[in-house]
Parts: C-alpha cells; sequence; structure tokens
C-alpha cells in the first residue's frame, strides 16, 4: 500500500517542481540516458564483448578500439533505424557536421559555438531598429559568422575547418 499514489502529499510539499518546457525537453532527450545505456548493453554488449574476446590474435589495445568502434556502430544503427529514411537522412548530415565541429573544437582547443555566441553577445540594438529587424541581422550575422576567418583557427574560416575534417573521415554528401 506505500505505493500507492497519495493525491494529498502536494499538502505538505510532496510534489516535485513542475519542470519548464526546456528542462522537460532535456529530461526526455538525456534523462534517460543510463537507463538507455543499461538496455543496450542488454541488448548486443554481451554478445559483442564475447565475439572480440573469442579473437586471441588481437592485442588488447586493439580490443578496446573494436569494442568501442562495434558499441558506437550499434547505436548508430539503432538511431538511424528508428527514424523514417528522410528524416534520418537529416539526423545523418547533422551529425557529421556535429562531429566536424567537435574534431575541429579540439584540435584548435576552442568552442565554436561558444565563439559565436560571445561576438553575437557582442551586438547592440540601433537607434530606432524593431526587435525583429534586429532578430533578423542577428541571424544574418550568426550565418555569416562561420564564413569569416577567426583568428583562434588560425585565420580560417569555421565552414572551411569543418568540412575539411568531415571529408578526412569520408562524410561528404
Amino acid at each position: 500500500m506505500s505505493d500507492d499514489y497519495d493525491p494529498n502529499a502536494g499538502l505538505f510539499g510532496g510534489d516535485e517542481p513542475e519542470l519548464s518546457p526546456e528542462e522537460l525537453h532535456v529530461k526526455r532527450l538525456f534523462g534517460k540516458n543510463p537507463g538507455r545505456t543499461d538496455a543496450m548493453a542488454d541488448l548486443f554488449g554481451k554478445e559483442m564483448m564475447q565475439a572480440i574476446n573469442a579473437d586471441s590474435t588481437v592485442p588488447e589495445e586493439g580490443k578496446r578500439q573494436m569494442i568501442f568502434k562495434m558499441a558506437a556502430n550499434s547505436v548508430l544503427d539503432i538511431v538511424m533505424e528508428c527514424l523514417s529514411p528522410e528524416t534520418a537522412e537529416e539526423v545523418a548530415e547533422c551529425f557529421d557536421h556535429y562531429i566536424g565541429m567537435c574534431i575541429v573544437n579540439k584540435k584548435y582547443s576552442i568552442d565554436l559555438m561558444k565563439e559565436l555566441y560571445d561576438a553575437l553577445e557582442k551586438v547592440e540594438m540601433e537607434e530606432g531598429e524593431s526587435e525583429e529587424q534586429f532578430e533578423s541581422r542577428i541571424d544574418a550575422m550568426a550565418e555569416s559568422w562561420w564564413s569569416i576567418p577567426q583568428p583562434l583557427l588560425n585565420k580560417r574560416n569555421p565552414t572551411d575547418a569543418i568540412q575539411e575534417e568531415i571529408l578526412r573521415y569520408g562524410l561528404e554528401d
């Protein structure tokens, strides 16, 4: 009986605070990841480990790399298979560009998104400019920022740096 819902619990502070739409979104996307990880371990982890351990010719370091690549590949397969073909193509393209950006961030020890937001925060609304005009100008600046050479990228523009990494891994269209 202790597991039953108590409709009066809120009277004594027992209710959890209501989540904002953004918090709910994050909870749905990332909050279940520990459970998803456990489920995937049950789904393919044991068999994957058995297959890798069965090959005594592979050195230990090679086995660890193989485990990571097999697990990552399995997760990507699951994600892409659960989407409609049109959505899967768009997600794959976005994912490839995001990976490219993350590699550029790591290579140059920067955070391109933070750099973009920092640059945009310095922009001020002009006198007589409406909120809509200001937002439109910010959007245009954000889009053009990716084509502007950046000092932190040795004067390369972010789009070219990301495209180079995408090409290096064979992720181009």
